[in-house]
């Protein structure tokens, strides 16, 4: 089973999932398709939009579980 952690970058994410963009753009990242976002961790991103990058490296494995 494919795992992200807070040091995965959104691009890499998104190379393993398409899906997780709607993880991450219900939580309010909706700059996912910038070409720089590609290269943030998810803890840089969750830094920037002020969120809990537990919460969403949780909520993004748990997806990942259910497939």
């Amino acid at each position: 089973m494919a795992k992200v952690t807070k040091d995965t970058t959104i691009g890499e994410m998104l190379q393993l999932d398409q899906n997780i963009a709607v993880i991450l753009m219900r939580a309010g990242m909706h700059c996912i398709g910038c070409p720089s976002s590609q290269a943030e961790s998810l803890a840089e991103a969750a830094m920037v939009h002020g969120l809990d990058a537990d919460v969403l490296e949780a909520q993004i494995n748990d997806f990942l579980s259910q497939k």
